[in-house]
């Protein structure tokens, strides 16, 4: 499971004066709010009022991703930011309010493989209605709505402007956090996967994109159980990726191009290169110990020098000099020592690529 936090969008959809809405809002936030801190997830409200988009008036449609307008492109960036959803909602004519309904039309593969949850409030019906019509229109989005549901009727539930205390709707509140964030971590490698800049991996269901500071929690994972081996094998623990904190390693993937190989949302494997005038700083390369010899090393190095850029003209990475497995896969590409091992006891390798002179 990544451990990335995740951010939850808490959408009041009714906008007309008076409405219940905010109440209702207002207790589901404080009611899922300590649970929230405990699963290191974000709740972020968001009222469709605010946002003040007009009934859908841009010329291409959502698919195409090509905004004309402001208040499209600012909607566009809070739900492309988002991991899940949970829509307070009451219930009009049967239906969902027109203002949700906008609101899902307007964008297209920001909503994808997100899970969605409903809080539904109305008379006879609690607002069920409004969640089944709702569910038809977030499915054909590729969002999936969650089993868990919280009705509310309304006439019952609300004195002096705020819901009345009760035990069992808070726990039936929590309850659907806690499915929501389930299937938004389940489901997000089908996320990143469809995200632009993501590519086809070297190993079936994988896919590689670059990382970003965020993805420090799991690059530091990979680093210890990587330059273990290493530490062993060179008898030193004076091995960087083995002390470095996750402040440290976000520090570097800052500046760094790195790519990773991720798998249900594991991260398989990784390299960064850094350029250097005419030269470039490749390090890091990493494989999960259980896939070492699947061909993911070699593809990583492949992926490096091409990010390495048109005006890179030699490549050069540094290895323990008894890393006799490492040298050998390098030397298989194409990468020579350059130098003696020096007294740290590294080695340094280099590659001219195609088209420059030795």
């Amino acid at each position: 499971m990544s451990t990335k936090p995740l951010r939850v969008l808490a959408l009041t959809c009714a906008t007309r004066p008076g409405a219940r809405g905010p109440a209702v809002s207002r207790w589901l936030v404080d009611a899922i709010t300590p649970r929230a801190a405990a699963l290191d997830v974000e709740i972020v409200p968001v009222a469709l009022g605010d946002l003040e988009l007009p009934f859908l008036d841009e010329e291409e449609s959502p698919p195409s991703g090509d905004y004309r307008h402001e208040h499209t492109r600012r909607w566009s960036a809070i739900v492309d930011a988002a991991d899940g959803f949970i829509a307070v909602t009451p219930e009009d004519n049967h239906a969902m309010p027109a203002t949700l309904k906008n609101a899902l039309d307007y964008l297209g593969s920001e909503w994808a493989w997100k899970p969605i949850g409903f809080v539904s409030y109305g008379h006879t019906s609690a607002g069920t209605r409004a969640v089944q019509h709702a569910k038809q229109v977030v499915t054909a989005l590729r969002m999936v709505p969650l089993g868990a549901t919280v009705a509310i009727r309304i006439g019952d539930a609300v004195q002096d402007h705020r819901l009345r205390p009760d035990i069992g709707r808070d726990a039936a509140g929590v309850a659907l956090l806690d499915e929501l964030v389930r299937l938004a971590h389940a489901l997000r490698p089908m996320r990143e996967r469809g995200q632009a800049g993501s590519l086809p991996g070297p190993l079936p269901g994988s896919y590689a994109r670059r990382l970003t500071p965020d993805d420090a929690p799991e690059v530091t994972v990979l680093q210890r159980c990587c330059w273990t081996e290493e530490a062993l094998v060179n008898d030193t623990l004076a091995i960087p990726p083995l002390h470095e904190s996750v402040d440290e390693v976000r520090e570097w993937l800052a500046s760094w191009h790195t790519t990773g190989v991720w798998r249900d949302g594991r991260l398989l494997g990784m390299v960064r290169t850094l350029p250097d005038g005419t030269d470039c700083h490749l390090g890091r390369l990493a494989v999960v110990p259980d896939l070492r010899g699947a061909g993911l090393g070699r593809w990583l190095l492949r992926a490096a020098e091409v990010t390495a850029g048109p005006g890179c003209r030699r490549i050069q990475l540094f290895t323990g000099a008894r890393s006799l497995r490492n040298i050998a896969l390098y030397q298989s590409v194409g990468y020579q020592p350059v130098s003696p091992a020096r007294p740290d006891g590294t080695v340094c390798l280099a590659k001219s690529l195609p088209g420059t002179a030795h």
